[in-house]
């Protein structure tokens, strides 16, 4: 039997079992698993979306008050700072249409039921069209942008990527997915 790191025979030192050790495993019964499901509801792509786009409203907003404030009437600035966080908000607006309504993935919900290697496949396509069109953005920022400041671009940009955990951290609970499931907003 393999030995973990801290010699114990069949166990790492946090207790997960190594190899050889599969008698533990119990799976879960259709009730347990809708419990599980009820504890954990699923984070909707459009809910990330959401919050991209709430944060890229703040950083603007943020943006205009600070040229406001220093009084340089820089707005340029301003208009950088919004088109880092267009770049950011943009490209997962389209792959969440892309993942969720576009006729590719219904098709591919159609053709391939429950079968993970579609779901995949699906995602890398729609990964790719927004890494492209992230890039195509950032590289003709110049010509929209006149007098364009990269550092408001990225801090944009940056801000508005950071919202991933800002969806993640405030999830929805059970109660709201039921409210959310009834009015399509989940």
């Amino acid at each position: 039997m393999a030995k973990g790191p801290e010699g114990a025979e069949g166990r790492w030192a946090d207790g997960d079992a190594v190899e050889g050790d599969a008698a533990e495993f119990k799976p879960l019964t259709p009730e347990e698993v809708r419990l599980w499901r009820q504890r954990h509801p699923a984070l909707s792509v459009w809910r990330v979306v959401a919050w991209q786009a709430a944060l890229a409203l703040l950083v603007w907003a943020v943006a205009a008050v600070g040229v406001l404030v220093a009084g340089d009437g820089r707005w340029s600035r301003v208009a950088s700072v919004a088109y880092g966080a267009l770049c950011a908000v943009l490209p997962s607006t389209v792959m969440a249409w892309g993942m969720t309504s576009s006729a590719l993935a219904r098709w591919l919900g159609a053709a391939f039921p429950g079968v993970a290697r579609a779901s995949l496949a699906g995602w890398l396509w729609w990964e790719g069209v927004k890494v492209l069109l992230v890039l195509a953005m950032l590289a003709s920022a110049p010509r929209w942008i006149p007098d364009l400041s990269w550092l408001g671009l990225v801090v944009g940009l940056v801000v508005v990527l950071k919202s991933y955990w800002l969806a993640w951290i405030v999830r929805p609970t059970a109660r709201d997915r039921s409210v959310c499931s009834r009015t399509g907003m989940g």
